[in-house]
């Protein structure tokens, strides 16, 4: 009987008693936490990679819960597993639609931290008050071994209000968040450990601008891997599970593999790390809920219209997700109450590290995988036409089932909405070639663009599991002498032992007006 994967993977003590798979990280927080340079640290990531998980692990270690650990690489350090004062915090549970209600929730996460060490809330003091006396009193009762301190969502509530649009009541709520954090500094010298987590690194926004002594550790390499799954990951942990999912599929383990690695890898999180990881809750559903074909988990799981309304359209139009991005560490951060599309994309997750050229301090920005392409395609064409996704995704289906007449007329309506003119000039160019891609991205088709061959070159050629359909653009000729071009150099010769169904389309497009004038399919014979 096949173990199982847990629904819910982000409270260690109860992965472990149920037998939960849980995959080792321990020897990178042993490392963390028996550092003799640093003790006090923050880390950023995207949603569902861990950080909650790992901040629940990093208790338990405190606590001295050593049974939990048979069997992981921190039982066989030289860790003493003596117990500590630990206060524990998520301030996701303190996120509120505007400043008042966040006052209200505030006091409430922070009792339940402190009263869960056995000391009492005083409600005549302010949170901000009660913390630092908690900090006095439990370093006091700890002999010298100080207190740890664990804080979940850092700016949860500062970042939530900032992307819905409320920059007035975000500095209200960053004011007294500082005021919290400022407790901590003041008594460095009574903590033992400090780990803050968040999506988002918010540089003058909140704990950075009173912490200084926070090390931060989103972009070191040592701890790129730290959070999320690598290949070795599946390989040590969940190779059965892939063989039976494979099996369900109707493929081999190596197909099954690649497809996972398509779908859910391609994070990569240090500045000069070799090896990328997977959105761990993405490969713990697909294994979990055990479906037959691979599809987007983060789209139903990081709502991007909530992400993108408050986005600078312009900013959010010259991006491309084809291309490379060129930025500086620092514009990753957010450093005021302004809402920036590129920092916003990154910190969710949307886009990763491809290259950082150190010389220049500057990152090189990409979709990590067809999982995030899925999500961002429709989107992307939806912002440029004012068509909804839904109408993008019935495109792509007509397209599937060789629907020629419809899916001819949906292209032609497609192309007919881009807005080109002396805006488009100014924002950005949208190709021929990537209004198509686009549309495939969005129902993850793979795609090969100007797919070199012996005899040439084809413009576009999308695999699907119902067929291949090789695409050729014209400008100013005719859809007829684009399919003349396929079949005269065999541009399908290639995938003709795919054992699909092979499809020519040819496409041409007016000059001027860069609409959809003549659209021609057959079937390769």
């Amino acid at each position: 009987m096949l173990r199982p994967i847990a629904k819910v993977t982000n409270d260690f003590p109860a992965l472990r008693r149920s037998d939960g798979f849980y995959v080792d990280k321990t020897a990178y927080l042993h490392r963390l936490i028996s550092s003799l340079e640093a003790r006090h640290y923050f880390i950023a990531r995207p949603r569902h990679f861990g950080k909650t998980l790992m901040i629940s692990t990093l208790k338990a270690i405190f606590e001295g819960r050593r049974e939990l650990f048979d069997g992981l690489a921190i039982s066989r350090t030289d860790w003493k597993w003596e117990k500590y004062p630990v206060l524990h915090f998520n301030m996701g549970f303190a996120v509120s639609s505007n400043a008042e209600d966040f006052i209200k929730k505030f006091p409430y996460e922070i009792r339940r931290g402190i009263e869960e060490t056995g000391v009492k809330y005083d409600d005549s003091e302010l949170p901000v008050c009660n913390f630092g006396k908690v900090i006095n009193k439990l370093s006091k009762a700890s002999n010298g071994k100080g207190v740890v301190i664990l804080i979940d969502g850092y700016d949860d509530p500062v970042t939530y209000l900032l992307t819905h649009g409320h920059a007035e009541d975000a500095e209200k709520v960053r004011c007294h968040l500082m005021d919290f954090y400022r407790q901590m500094k003041d008594r460095s010298g009574d903590i033992r450990f400090v780990m803050c987590a968040g999506t988002s690194k918010f540089a003058e926004l909140s704990v950075f601008a009173t912490y200084s002594t926070l090390v931060d550790i989103t972009f070191e390499d040592d701890y790129s891997t730290m959070l999320g799954y690598t290949d070795a990951d599946l390989d040590n942990y969940f190779a059965a599970q892939i063989h039976v999912q494979a099996v369900k599929m109707n493929l081999t383990d190596v197909e099954y593999r690649d497809g996972l690695r398509r779908w859910f890898s391609g994070y990569r999180f240090g500045k000069n790390a070799e090896e990328n990881v997977y959105n761990p809750l993405a490969i713990d559903r697909k294994l979990f809920l055990g479906d037959e074909v691979f599809f987007s988990f983060y789209f139903s799981t990081v709502k991007i219209a909530m992400i993108t309304r408050e986005l600078h359209l312009e900013e959010f139009l010259r991006f491309d997700m084809d291309s490379p991005l060129y930025v500086h560490e620092y514009d990753l951060d957010v450093t005021d109450s302004t809402v920036r599309a590129l920092p916003i994309l990154f910190q969710n997750g949307y886009l990763t590290i491809k290259e950082y050229d150190p010389y220049c301090q500057l990152f090189t920005l990409g979709v990590p995988n067809v999982e995030l392409m899925h999500v961002l395609a429709p989107l992307t064409l939806s912002i440029r036409t004012n068509m909804n996704s839904s109408w993008i995704f019935k495109l792509n289906y007509k397209l599937i089932d060789a629907e020629w007449e419809k899916f001819f007329e949906g292209l032609r309506s497609l192309y007919s909405a881009m807005p080109y003119g002396p805006k488009e000039q100014r924002v950005h160019e949208f190709s021929y070639e990537r209004v198509l891609l686009t549309l495939l991205w969005s129902q993850a088709i793979h795609c090969k663009v100007e797919d070199r061959q012996a005899n040439g070159q084809a413009d576009i050629v999308a695999v699907h599991a119902c067929g291949v359909f090789i695409f050729e653009l014209k400008v100013g000729e005719s859809a007829a002498a684009a399919l003349d071009q396929v079949k005269e150099k065999g541009y399908d010769a290639p995938y003709r032992a795919k054992n699909l169904p092979i499809w020519l389309i040819g496409l041409n497009f007016d000059r001027e007006t860069r609409k959809l004038i003549d659209a021609k399919a057959e079937e390769a014979i």
